[in-house]
């Protein structure tokens, strides 16, 4: 394939490992970021921001693919996802792999499955993926700092369980899917087994030699808390939305997709974590 894979997001925790993947694979990759500054310099770049539609018609100019991410907890996600979705179609794209989220398509009024439903239905050959919670939110993301500052996870995720699943795995998949590729396919993604937060806690703990807890919260303490972060109400809401279904017990799902598309079993939450001990140090 000597056409590059365009990949959004390409800055993000995802966006990272998705590049890297494609990138060591030998083929052809593009980063669209809205800060050019955050790409690799070692690879095309090209900014794209949603929120600015001038911008899409250059950044999928001669993709052969399109690896399409939403901003997170964003629900005006259709809105800003629509513009990109029709220029793929005119631009002839021939193939869109859309990163969506475990469990949407339990919620038709979820703001990524109306996205899958738009994608669904361009006429652009498409694979829609839906990684799980990303372990890398523990190590890099926005449970990290309390890890480190306060030797804590604060969630209101009860005592339910989550097949964690890394960016590195999710990246395999979407390789696997844009090489194939993977066309007409819906795949769930996740890991090996459920854990609860208590039980990631512990394995942080052993691996970095600090004292990790997990403190669950009420609803109204975790919403207090994202807010005093300066996050918006609406990623609130979906902040909300999403753990209360962790405490319902409906994010404890183990799919074996990874393992069937890429031919290996996905890394455990304790593989993971010692890979990755550093973080918490």
């Amino acid at each position: 394939m000597n056409k590059p894979t365009l990949v959004t997001g390409a800055s993000g925790v995802l966006g990272r490992a998705l590049v890297s993947a494609i990138a060591e694979a030998g083929l052809p990759v593009r980063q669209a970021v809205r800060n050019l500054a955050k790409a690799r310099p070692d690879l095309d770049r090209v900014r794209l921001d949603y929120t600015d539609p001038s911008t899409i018609g250059p950044a999928l100019a001669g993709a052969g693919a399109l690896i399409l991410m939403a901003p997170p907890l964003d629900p005006t996600a259709p809105a800003l996802m629509r513009p990109v979705v029709e220029q793929a179609k005119t631009a002839k794209v021939p193939h869109l792999v859309f990163i969506s989220a475990f469990g949407v398509n339990q919620v038709e009024q979820a703001p990524l499955r109306v996205v899958e439903h738009m994608v669904m239905d361009s006429g652009v050959p498409y694979t829609i993926l839906r990684p799980h919670f990303f372990m890398e939110n523990f190590s890099e993301g926005f449970l990290a700092p309390s890890i480190k500052a306060q030797n804590g996870i604060f969630l209101a995720a009860g005592e339910g369980k989550t097949s964690f699943i890394s960016v590195r795995d999710i990246a395999a998949v979407a390789l696997a899917s844009v090489r194939t590729p993977l066309t007409g396919q819906e795949l769930d993604l996740t890991g090996l087994e459920p854990l609860d937060h208590a039980e990631v806690a512990k394995i942080i703990s052993e691996v970095s030699e600090r004292p990790v807890q997990y403190h669950p919260l009420t609803e109204e303490e975790m919403a207090a808390g994202a807010r005093a972060m300066g996050a918006p109400e609406s990623a609130v809401g979906y902040m909300l939305m999403l753990y209360g279904a962790v405490r319902a017990g409906h994010a404890a799902a183990v799919t074996p997709v990874v393992e069937r598309v890429t031919g290996r079993k996905p890394v455990t939450f304790r593989e993971f974590a010692q890979a990755n001990a550093a973080a918490w140090k």
